[in-house]
């Protein structure tokens, strides 16, 4: 289900799954449309990676005493629709526009993270 999430990260493709039957986009992968309830095949699409900040956090106590503290946990809402919970380098304001970048990983595949959308990047 998620196979073909991970192989566009290893081109630096942002995707979403979108429904055939109602065009709805989600994200992450699931086996089924979240709005309409299909189980047919959902077809990844490539997105644009820019989103919009509408909530965050700044995490002073970590998960672990290894993880690094305080650091920013935010909720991005996509161009395209779904959300995501991403770290940020700094903290936003709410409706800041952030975009996706790539931390690669040793195995070819990358996690998308995202950061505040500048003018060069815009």
């Amino acid at each position: 289900m998620t196979a073909a999430w991970w192989d566009a990260t290893r081109e630096h493709r942002f995707t979403v799954q979108a429904c055939p039957a109602c065009d709805h986009v989600q994200h992450p992968p699931r086996s089924h449309c979240t709005r309409c309830g299909g189980t047919g095949p959902l077809i990844p699409r490539e997105i644009s990676g820019a989103g919009t900040v509408d909530t965050f956090t700044v995490v002073h106590r970590g998960p672990r005493a290894d993880v690094e503290t305080p650091y920013v946990l935010a909720r991005v809402r996509l161009a395209e629709g779904p959300v995501v919970l991403t770290r940020l380098p700094s903290e936003p304001q709410v409706g800041d526009p952030v975009t996706v970048g790539w931390v690669d990983l040793p195995d070819g595949r990358s996690l998308p993270v995202f950061r505040p959308t500048t003018q060069e990047s815009a």
